[in-house]
């Protein structure tokens, strides 16, 4: 079987990696919020490497946003990635999502994307666990 040029460029990025800052030890990890239904209303993706979080997608349904579900999504990642070792979190965030609510936990922006889309700011925010 032929590999994959992701497979390719990604294997190479990889070894090139390991070979200038060590094996990253990634683990990803994923918290999901279930209605009583057992329905996903909402969860949080992300993965841990060096010693850095990486928080990659994080959503709570919209009648379900307000009462800390999105908080204690976030506070248990962040939890489980200190227990990985991780000392550094970040994340992306939009300006119609929530810079606002990143912020109020900690979160400061280190750089932004103006325009992007047009019309609207990709937020880069970023905190010490």
């Amino acid at each position: 079987m032929e590999e994959s040029p992701w497979d390719i460029i990604g294997d190479a990025l990889t070894a090139y990696n390991t070979q200038m800052a060590e094996a990253d030890a990634g683990q990803n990890l994923c918290f999901v919020l279930k209605s009583a239904e057992d329905e996903i209303v909402g969860g949080l993706i992300g993965a841990t490497y060096w010693d850095w979080h990486y928080i990659n997608l994080m959503w709570v349904r919209d009648d379900l946003r307000g009462p800390g579900y999105g908080r204690q999504l976030l506070q248990l990642a962040e939890k489980e990635a200190r227990r990985r070792g991780a000392e550094k979190a970040y994340l992306d965030t939009f300006n119609f999502q929530a810079p606002a609510f990143y912020k109020s936990l900690g979160y400061q922006e280190f750089g932004r994307l103006e325009d992007f889309p047009a019309g609207h700011t990709r937020y880069f925010p970023t905190k010490p666990l």
